[in-house]
């Protein structure tokens, strides 16, 4: 019979308690409390039904329906309940990296880092590409050339700057944000409700259009996923292990419902070329509905959802290389946090720099290429959960998914298949990224470990090898 586990050193909550930083901090810097963490757990994830009409263009209105009825069941909430249990019970700005590392060991824990901080700073350079999306329609300027390019960048470095300003003011932010976006789909759906034809929800789609399956399950896995994004900020947030589990079943619902009811009304009271379902196609269907008014409250709505978007989801991999820094999986440095603003100014000046420079790419290259990293994320991830509910089935875990290990098999291996379906299916330019910037992960962990070999820089004596369990 296995062996009860050894009681857990605890990992280091924030770097204002701890000796990982090379920069004073603040005495008290402001925790995360529910109501914030709902909204940037929201944003970490949707930030409202900005581009999610491709699936519609992609496979039809009703499969378009269906898919953001179901997905949610066989992803999202599995992994929103992973991200609840395991957040808890390892409470460290290194989220899932910590996850790995004590199921697998530092290999697994430095790859999966890898692979959730590139898919995540990737997925950030296609906010200000959506943003662009939906002002073009305003400013018809904006669809290519050096204004395009000119506005992507500066949009990408203002939002980066009021990253730096505090995760406090970025959840009061989201949560403004996340109101102001999503007034104008509210409007639009209740002046929607008497132009309704159900029958338009049943269509499979017109004929002559040819059904895009790459193109909508990316959308479907794009504006679902990045649940478990938040756990690399579990270190800021007031009493995590009560307040996790709140905010993200709250957010789960939230989200759903911000994506179906817009998607019923749009469907069901406008006909138009299925073709032109494409991203910012609601802010058309808003003028066909109300007017122009509504159209550019929409658009509004979409410059303040991918701002909330961005900022969500940079303070989560600016968090994710500070937490890596305080467990010994970057050298101190990167944990270094503005002495104004408390904030891992290491970690944000990396991100930006990695966004801007894939900012450039295909809108449908920068989510694809996202989404095959995320994947290979999350099957680790997975894999990392089932094995430490078996390698460590005492350990006390605030939040616990009420399931026996036979069941929570069953509930990772159905996210698990779309994942290898939604691989299987990516282009070549997409596996030849994919596999690059893999080798480029593996080399950097043997790098960082000839580097702490050598005692070419200064590592956090919170390692942990040191606390593995056995």
């Amino acid at each position: 019979m296995e062996s009860p586990p050894k009681p857990l050193p605890d990992l280091p909550i924030t770097t204002t308690t701890t000796t990982t930083t090379t920069t004073p901090t603040t005495p008290n810097p402001k925790k995360l409390t529910l109501i914030p963490l709902i909204f940037l757990i929201y944003f970490e994830v949707a930030g409202g039904p900005y581009g999610e009409e491709p699936a519609v263009q992609a496979a039809g209105p009703l499969l378009a329906i269906l898919g953001f009825l179901i997905f949610p069941f066989i992803w999202s909430v599995p992994e929103a309940l992973i991200t609840a249990e395991l957040s808890t019970t390892f409470p460290g700005n290194g989220g899932f990296v910590i996850w790995a590392d004590r199921a697998f060991g530092p290999f697994w824990g430095s790859l999966m880092g890898t692979w959730k901080f590139l898919s995540g700073v990737i997925n950030i350079a296609a906010f200000p590409v959506l943003c662009i999306d939906y002002m073009e329609k305003v400013i018809p300027a904006l669809e290519s050339g050096w204004p395009r390019y000119l506005a992507v960048g500066v949009s990408t470095l203002f939002l980066s700057f009021l990253n730096f300003t505090g995760l406090a003011i970025v959840g009061y932010v989201a949560v403004v944000l996340g109101l102001v976006s999503l007034s104008p789909f509210i409007v639009m759906s209740l002046i929607a409700i008497p132009k309704i034809k159900p029958h338009r929800w049943l269509s499979l789609g017109q004929k002559g259009v040819k059904k895009d399956w790459n193109l909508f399950f990316n959308t479907l896995f794009w504006n679902l996923n990045f649940w478990d994004n938040v756990s690399t900020l579990a270190g800021e947030v007031e009493k995590p292990r009560k307040t996790f589990p709140k905010a993200l079943f709250v957010a789960v619902i939230f989200t759903c419902m911000a994506y179906l009811v817009p998607l019923f009304a749009v469907i069901g009271s406008v006909n138009v070329d299925q073709r032109k379902w494409e991203s910012g196609f609601h802010a058309e269907a808003a003028e066909i509905i109300a007017g122009k008014w509504l159209k550019y409250w929409i658009e509004v709505g979409a410059v303040l959802s991918g701002i909330g978007l961005f900022e969500a989801q940079l303070s989560s991999s600016a968090y994710q290389v500070l937490g890596m820094a305080d467990i010994g999986f970057l050298p101190r440095f990167f944990a270094v946090r503005s002495k104004r603003f408390d904030t891992p100014w290491v970690g944000i000046l990396i991100s930006t720099l990695i966004t801007l420079g894939v900012s450039y790419m295909n809108f449908t290259d920068i989510i694809s290429s996202a989404n095959f990293l995320y994947s290979l994320g999350m099957l680790l991830e997975f894999a990392s959960f089932i094995w430490l509910r078996r390698k460590m089935p005492t350990l006390k875990r605030p939040y616990r998914v009420p399931m026996k290990l036979p069941g929570l098999v069953i509930m990772c291996l159905i996210p698990s298949g779309f994942l290898i379906f939604v691989m299987a299916i990516a282009t070549k330019t997409v596996y030849l990224v994919s596999a690059i910037m893999s080798v480029a992960g593996i080399g950097w962990f043997f790098l960082m470990k000839y580097c702490k070999a050598k005692k070419l820089f200064k590592f956090s004596a919170n390692e942990i090898e040191d606390i593995e369990e056995e």
